[in-house]
C-alpha cells in the first residue's frame, strides 16, 4: 500500500500544492477587499434593491438591508473562486481511478500489480482525505494571515471558522465521493468529469435560484450546497451537525458504491 500511496502523492503533489496556493492567495485577498466591499453596500442596497436580493441568494440565506459584518465575512467561503478551486481538487482527485487509467490505457498494468482493485481504491480515497486536509489548511492559514486587517466586528472567531472548515471539508468529501462513483461507472475520465462538473454547477445554480424563485426552493435539498451555509454558523456559531451528517452520508455512500462497481467492473484498454 506504502508504494501506491507514494505513485499516487508523486502524480497529485504538484497539482494540490498549486491549488493549495491558489486558495491561499485568493482567500488573503478576499479577507483583504471584503471589508473595503462592506462599507459601501449599505448604499447599494438602497439604490438597488435587487443587489440584496442577489446578495442573499450567494449566501444561501435572507439578509436585510443593513448586512451584517459577520454575515458579509462568510462571503469569503462561498466565493466562487474559492468553490471552484476545492471542487477542482476533489474532481482531479476522484476521476483518476479507473476513468483516468482506462482513458490513457494503463490500468492493465495497475491491476497488473500485486494488490486488489480495493486496495487501489483504497489508497485513492486515502488521498482524497488527505488532499483535501491540505488544501482547505492552507486556505484558512491564507485568511487567518490576513484577518488582522479586517475590522474588529467582522473578523471571525476561531471557533466559527474551524466549524466552517469542518463544514467545507464535508462538502469537498461529498463532491470527491460522487466523483469517485461517476469515475468508476465511465470510461473517459473527460466524461466523468463533465458529469461531476455539471452536477456542482447544477447545486450551485439550484442554491442561487431558490432564494430568486419560490418553485426551486421546494427542491433546494437536493444540491450540496443547501448543507453549506457558513453565513448561518457566523450568526449562530451552533454546529451545523445535520448538515455535516447530511453530506459525510452521501460521502460514504457514494465513496462504498464507487468501490464496490470498480471492484466488480470489468475494466480493460481493449
Amino acid at each position: 500500500m506504502r508504494g501506491l500511496l507514494q505513485k499516487t502523492l508523486r502524480e497529485l503533489w504538484v497539482s494540490t500544492l498549486l491549488i493549495g496556493l491558489g486558495l491561499a492567495g485568493a482567500n488573503m485577498l478576499l479577507t483583504f477587499l471584503i471589508p473595503k466591499v462592506q462599507m459601501q453596500l449599505g448604499d447599494v442596497f438602497e439604490r438597488l434593491p435587487f443587489a440584496q436580493t442577489m446578495m442573499s441568494a450567494l449566501l444561501g440565506t435572507e439578509v436585510g438591508k443593513e448586512l451584517t459584518a459577520r454575515a458579509m465575512a462568510s462571503v469569503l467561503w462561498v466565493h466562487p473562486i474559492v468553490l471552484a478551486l476545492v471542487w477542482t481538487q476533489a474532481i482531479n482527485l476522484s476521476t483518476r481511478v479507473p476513468a483516468g487509467e482506462v482513458d490513457r490505457g494503463t490500468i492493465d498494468f495497475l491491476l497488473g500489480l500485486p494488490v486488489s482493485r480495493r486496495l487501489v481504491y483504497a489508497c485513492e480515497v486515502v488521498m482524497l482525505l488527505a488532499t483535501g486536509v491540505l488544501v482547505i489548511a492552507m486556505g484558512f492559514a491564507g485568511h487567518r494571515a490576513m484577518a488582522p486587517v479586517m475590522p474588529a466586528d467582522m473578523r471571525p472567531d476561531l471557533q466559527s471558522s474551524l466549524i466552517i472548515m469542518a463544514n467545507f471539508y464535508c462538502l469537498y468529501l461529498a463532491v470527491g465521493g460522487v466523483g469517485f462513483l461517476v469515475s468508476a461507472l465511465c470510461s473517459h475520465r473527460g466524461r466523468a468529469v463533465a458529469i461531476v462538473l455539471a452536477l456542482v454547477l447544477g447545486s450551485f445554480l439550484l442554491n442561487f435560484a431558490a432564494q430568486l424563485w419560490p418553485p426551486a426552493q421546494r427542491v433546494a435539498f437536493l444540491g450540496v450546497l443547501e448543507y453549506y451555509r457558513p453565513a448561518l454558523v457566523l450568526q449562530s456559531g451552533e454546529v451545523p451537525w445535520s448538515d455535516m451528517l447530511v453530506l459525510l452520508a452521501i460521502a460514504a455512500f457514494a465513496l462504498i458504491a464507487g468501490g464496490e462497481v470498480m471492484a466488480r467492473r470489468s475494466l480493460c484498454t481493449t
